[in-house]
């Protein structure tokens, strides 16, 4: 059968050959065993309930085994035969260019080089899944192909609900993903509902199709680390970033180093991860001993190189060693997968990747006890550089959080709303009120054609269209201007793409707007393909999360998760072609509420309308949060919004003399 057969055949009516388990494949941990006898019972209905009556019984072993032996059914045999990467939009047989350009995305997310964990539908984090099992990806492909423009496709934590009718303006998708009742939505929660099969955790841009690869990662990290080292008021070239993990997100960390031009040394447990990232160009020397890891760093600070270390070991023993060996470290961070500290994220120092692996599966109890004593640790030894002149700031993967859980020495002596850390959020000191408050975010556009020179077209028009708005913007946002530029114009040279013809682009609304008009106006014309917008949802309006991107927020509003539910609805009615709802997302389930979008771009008229309406909202929903907040770039933003449309009036805050307060 050709591959577009395949697609259209959905879940075949006979039984697919089984498949053998690929070790050479970077494989997901085993689960933890947390069903009764009784719930493994329905879980294997469940699962069954997606397959012809006459294939229950040579499955129901099949799936048992699966579970007993991965804490989960992930339905190996159904695992397509063809090789799964985005393919150019034509190649998808399709009803509905916007459903070939969502198929497109759905396998540039499962992709070999860009997905953590491939054969069990993981893109990033340990457990950012598209799907929880292989019927569901066939189902939904299928549909996707089936697909008309008066339908949508309606998906229930992976689950393809079904197709519906609706309209023309109406999303193609809508995606929810792990959206619990709240008093259900502890990390043990997870393990359950995910075992049983009728919830997952979808990440962040994993469970909404809209990952690309490590670069989506790389101009936020870059713009991190430089304006970390503007903090602090040091060059990067010749100073040192410690950080560790080098998985689906946290391996944009070393490239990023590279770019901002300074050494950086990032520690990963993973064997194979490690490797593939050397491969990939994303580190430059692998290092496995603590000795000569000091030796190499030494060398690099006298010589003022640029350079990315990775150390195949604990991130504990690098902190201890470069204490010991007296070894300033100028930015400090950790973006291990901390959202999940008890299933992959987080490893014990003292203990081997396989024994810990085992623990983990085998032993929950002690492995947590490991990991919380290792928090301990790891944080006594970030102590000590911090109190020799080290900046340290929590990289948005719950570090201080589940360190503060573990009774580490993490917390605040004079903790006020929002500041009840020793160390800041990153997004309280740099990318709040930098970037997020001004409307500065991840905005991304993917080449639906494939073509590597559809993609420096795009790069050329973004940099142009950047360079004319730079003319006329207030000084206030000129540094991100000058910061936007540059990274555009040595993006081709960085060698950022992993799967798709992807860029990712740190833009306010009117960039974003601009850029995007360009690009449909350059496909009207035909000089390049169908572009897919999409943005993280790590972004100005995209997520309620009081330990990362509402960190910078002081009323007492973190908490709540108004402006992420917001931002899906307004984004649905406005033109996206399709929108996401995840709980979950980088700090943990039960921590976070994030929303997503995705908008293909055709060169028609209706794309230009969509794409003003959709995107000045998607940006203006968050700023106008955030200006309620009393953030003053944020009041700033809003009413420079507010002059250029006039249909936009935006409730203002009064500001209250703090005398007054003091009074009392």
């Amino acid at each position: 059968m050709t591959f577009q057969e395949q697609i259209l055949e959905g879940i075949p009516e006979n039984l697919p050959q089984k498949k053998s388990y690929d070790p050479s494949v970077n494989h997901a941990p085993k689960r933890k065993d947390i069903l009764s006898v009784e719930e493994k019972k329905l879980a294997l209905k469940n699962a069954l309930r997606y397959f012809d009556k006459k294939h229950h019984e040579t499955l129901l072993p099949e799936f048992k085994n699966e579970l007993e032996t991965y804490g989960r059914i992930y339905m190996y045999r159904y695992r397509p035969d063809y090789a799964i990467y985005a393919r150019p939009i034509d190649d998808y047989p399709a009803n509905s260019k916007q459903g070939a350009a969502i198929m497109l995305m759905i396998q540039n997310n499962l992709d070999h080089a860009v997905a953590q964990h491939p054969h069990e539908l993981i893109t990033y984090g340990g457990n950012g899944a598209v799907f929880s099992n292989w019927a569901q990806y066939r189902l939904t492909m299928k549909y996707l192909c089936e697909m008309n423009e008066e339908q949508t496709l309606v998906m229930y934590s992976g689950h393809p609900m079904g197709l519906f009718p609706s309209h023309k303006e109406a999303p193609r998708v809508v995606v929810t993903n792990g959206m619990m009742i709240p008093n259900y939505s502890k990390p043990d929660d997870w393990e359950k509902f995910n075992a049983l099969g009728v919830t997952q955790y979808g990440q962040m841009t994993a469970g909404s199709f809209m990952y690309i690869g490590p670069q989506g990662i790389v101009h936020g990290t870059t713009i991190t680390v430089l304006n970390g080292f503007r903090k602090i008021k040091k060059e990067p070239k010749g100073n040192l970033f410690v950080t560790s993990g080098l998985g689906g997100m946290s391996g944009a960390q070393p490239k990023a180093g590279n770019i901002a031009g300074c050494i950086t040394v990032c520690a990963e447990v993973n064997p194979k991860i490690t490797q593939v990232r050397l491969d990939q160009g994303w580190i430059d020397e692998k290092i496995t001993d603590l000795n000569i890891l000091v030796d190499r760093v030494t060398e690099a600070k006298t010589n003022k190189e640029t350079v990315s270390l990775a150390y195949l070991g604990n991130i504990v023993d690098v902190w201890e060693k470069f204490d010991e060996a007296n070894i300033t470290i100028d930015l400090g961070s950790d973006q291990t997968s901390l959202h999940n500290p008890w299933a992959g994220g987080y490893y014990p120092v003292g203990i081997s990747f396989e024994e810990a692996n085992d623990m983990m599966a085998n032993n929950p109890e002690l492995f947590k006890e490991k990991v919380q004593e290792t928090l301990r640790r790891h944080a006594r030894a970030i102590n000590k550089h911090t109190a020799k002149g080290t900046y340290f700031f929590d990289y948005g993967n719950a570090f201080l959080l589940e360190a503060s859980r573990a009774g580490a020495d993490v917390m605040s002596e004079n903790p006020t709303i929002g500041r009840e850390f020793k160390y800041p959020s990153y997004v309280q000191d740099i990318m709040g009120p930098m970037c997020f408050d001004y409307g500065f975010g991840p905005f991304r556009w993917v080449c639906a054609s494939g073509k590597p020179e559809d993609l420096a077209k795009t790069d050329a028009i973004a940099c142009k269209v950047l360079e004319e708005i730079k003319k006329n913007s207030p000084e206030e946002i000129q540094q991100q201007m000058t910061d936007n530029i540059q990274w555009i114009k040595g993006a081709q040279e960085n060698k950022l793409v992993v799967g798709s013809q992807a860029r990712i682009l740190y833009a306010d609304a009117e960039g974003r707007m601009k850029i995007a008009q360009a690009f449909n106006d350059a496909i009207a014309k035909g000089d390049i393909g169908y572009i897919v917008l999409g943005r993280d949802h790590h972004d100005v309006s995209g997520t309620d999360s009081p330990y990362r991107e509402t960190s910078n927020i002081y009323d007492g509003s973190s908490f709540t998760a108004d402006m992420a539910i917001h931002n899906v609805i307004g984004d649905s009615f406005r033109g996206a072609t399709w929108v996401s709802i995840h709980n979950g997302g980088g700090v943990g389930w039960g921590e976070v509420i994030n929303g997503g979008f995705g908008m293909v771009l055709d060169g028609s008229n209706d794309a230009e309308r969509r794409l003003k309406s959709m995107l000045f909202w998607d940006v203006n929903n968050g700023i106008s949060r955030r200006s309620w907040a009393r953030n003053k770039e944020a009041i700033f933003a809003i009413k420079r919004a507010m002059e250029v449309e006039p249909n936009l009036k935006v409730t203002l805050p009064n500001l209250v003399d703090e005398k007054l307060l003091n009074s009392l």
